[in-house]
């Protein structure tokens, strides 16, 4: 949801813009991590539903700015300013929506601007995780660090929502298979036979009479049905456009049998690995635990880390609010407490998030395994039974003209 603001930045001026949040508590605390003192914040509605940086092409590729920041990290480490390093670096990058972009922020950081706050105008490409490391680096002078941080931490990312996206696609492509199959046996195969057996009036086989069954009930339910679909589908459009809307779809995808824990795995992940990434840094916990929430796409788990943030400003730390939230595992339960005592949070997260994103593999190799079968099995099935229909048809034909 994206909320409209004015505000004033650190040097008393007067700027105004968007923000990307789930919230407007969130809206308000990112906007404070950027610099900015908020003035009017409130929710921007477009006459029209349209993503204009879409229809302008202004899209930038994660593995992009993956690069970008390596380069630019490269750079820094080599002695050159941040502004003659993204003059380089814009006359070398090929996609016209970054280059635009690093055109802006270079003007931006001449005119006296911080690099943190002229990143932070184009959310498209640099998130406020990324903004936010970036402010912390600039006061502690290890930019180039941080730059490497933050390309390392999207790219574990990107990987791991890959990864998620491709267990997923078998499944797809066989369902959309089983669908073609079916309406072309609807409409061209069955009706065709349907005609030779009324033109020779011969018994129907009981595998053909299933078949013209099915056939005779799709072909007078089957728009109904495909309609009922598309109604369904409208509506749950409609009620996921709210923000509780949105939060009900995401609850119901953690309750999906074997999807459900691969999605918490993966996302306590990306969690563990942002907070990891972020402390390392050197940004306050407080603020960690609400770049986090912003940054995590499932809803359930982005409202509980808010919550955990709430109680850990209220003096009850990390590991306990956590221990109080069955979406949080025991395993980083347990690490968070260990790091919160020893000082080395980052270290205990950094582990997590590799053990969780081994187990979110395996389970996506695992469900990978059992769903490959399951659909070959069905359509094997369904072939199988087509054929033998048809046989079943042709034995009847030529007994029918004996």
């Amino acid at each position: 949801m994206y909320y409209s603001y004015v505000a004033y930045n650190e040097q008393k001026q007067l700027v105004n813009g968007k923000v990307d949040a789930p919230n407007e508590t969130v809206a308000q605390a990112m906007l404070a991590l950027s610099g900015l003192k908020t003035v009017r914040l409130k929710v921007a509605k477009p006459l029209l539903k349209i993503d204009m940086d879409k229809v302008r092409g202004t899209t930038v590729n994660k593995k992009e700015i993956i690069m970008f920041s390596k380069q630019l990290a490269l750079m820094i480490e080599s002695g050159f300013d941040i502004a003659a390093s993204l003059d380089l670096l814009e006359s070398q990058i090929a996609n016209r929506s970054l280059k635009r972009i690093l055109g802006e922020i270079t003007a931006d950081i001449r005119n006296g601007m911080k690099p943190s706050q002229a990143f932070a105008k184009h959310p498209v490409a640099f998130s406020s995780l990324y903004c936010r490391t970036i402010a912390v680096a600039e006061e502690t002078g290890n930019l180039e660090k941080a730059l490497r941080q933050m390309a390392d931490h999207i790219e574990k990312n990107a990987n791991s929502a890959k990864k998620v996206k491709g267990a997923l696609m078998y499944p797809a492509m066989v369902s959309v298979l089983m669908v073609l199959v079916i309406i072309v046996m609807v409409t061209f195969i069955m009706p065709a036979m349907q005609g030779l057996y009324d033109e020779l009036g011969s018994g129907v086989p009981l595998p053909a009479k299933i078949l013209l069954s099915v056939t005779d009930f799709l072909r007078a339910w089957g728009l109904y049905m495909i309609g009922g679909v598309v109604l369904l589908l409208v509506v749950a459009l409609v009620l996921t456009r709210s923000e509780e809307g949105k939060y009900q779809r995401d609850k119901l995808m953690l309750r999906m049998p074997l999807i459900g824990k691969i999605i918490v795995m993966s996302e306590l992940s990306r969690v563990a690995a942002t907070i990891s990434t972020l402390f390392r840094a050197g940004v306050p916990l407080p603020e960690v635990m609400t770049l986090a929430s912003q940054s995590c796409e499932n809803r359930v788990i982005a409202r509980s880390l808010t919550e955990v943030r709430q109680e850990m400003l209220q003096g009850q730390g990390l590991a306990r609010p956590m221990s109080q939230r069955a979406i949080f595992p025991p395993l980083l339960v347990q690490m968070a407490s260990v790091g919160e005592s020893t000082g080395n949070l980052d270290n205990n997260m950094d582990t997590v998030a590799v053990s969780y994103g081994m187990d979110a593999d395996e389970r996506m190799s695992t469900m990978t395994g059992l769903i490959t079968p399951m659909f070959g099995l069905v359509l094997g099935g369904m072939v199988a039974f087509l054929a033998v229909a048809l046989v079943s048809t042709m034995y009847g034909m030529m007994g029918s003209m004996a």
